[in-house]
């Protein structure tokens, strides 16, 4: 039986370090389980890529963490992972902010559906849970997102899904931005790592 969204969620908030963490595949998971250890730090030796930010950006995001909320009848997803320096090291209260398309492919423009922000903790980690966006139209399936450590320059990118077939389409899809997708009992998991 596969675990559900929360319990990797869990297993996750779970892990003492990003050291710790590593790579890992929710399907491997149970809900009783404990994460597999890995013994270093990978994919953190470089700045993650930034993107444009969009033509839907809109400044003054609030602090939320449950987007799903705002779209109760999409796909739910949760999103994950760390802020890093070049060093694997975790940074704390580190700039999280995220806004995408809804289930139909438009951005809210009059409200803040499907945007906010938050912080990360002591260890590094961020989490939303939030939908799967639809196309929107001449772009492939993304999340925007905007990441700043504390006193530290903004890095603006975009988050992708692999194997859709708009990817190769899109003129500004980067295999380096793709997420780490996992199925879940209910729905999906994703994980991406900032290194700032």
């Amino acid at each position: 039986m596969k675990p559900t969204r929360r319990s990797v969620l869990a297993a996750f908030l779970a892990v003492p370090s990003i050291k710790a963490a590593g790579i890992f595949d929710a399907n491997a998971l149970s809900a009783q389980s404990d994460l597999v250890l890995t013994p270093a730090c990978q994919d953190a030796d470089e700045l993650t890529l930034s993107q444009t930010e969009g033509p839907y950006y809109k400044p003054s995001s609030p602090l939320k963490q449950d987007f799903a909320a705002d779209a109760p009848g999409a796909q739910r997803i949760i999103l994950a992972g760390f802020v890093l320096e070049t060093n694997c090291t975790p940074i704390n209260k580190a700039l999280v902010e995220l806004w995408h398309a809804d289930e139909h492919g438009s951005y809210d423009r009059d409200g803040y559906k499907l945007r906010g922000h938050q912080f990360t903790d002591a260890r590094g980690r961020w989490w939303f849970s939030t939908i799967i966006p639809s196309l929107y139209p001449g772009r492939t399936r993304h999340y925007h997102v905007k990441v700043q450590k504390p006193g530290g320059d903004v890095l603006t990118t975009q988050l992708y899904f692999p194997g859709e077939p708009m990817n190769q389409r899109d003129r500004i899809f980067d295999k380096h931005l793709l997420l780490r997708m996992s199925d879940t009992a209910d729905e999906k998991f994703a994980r991406f790592d900032f290194v700032v």
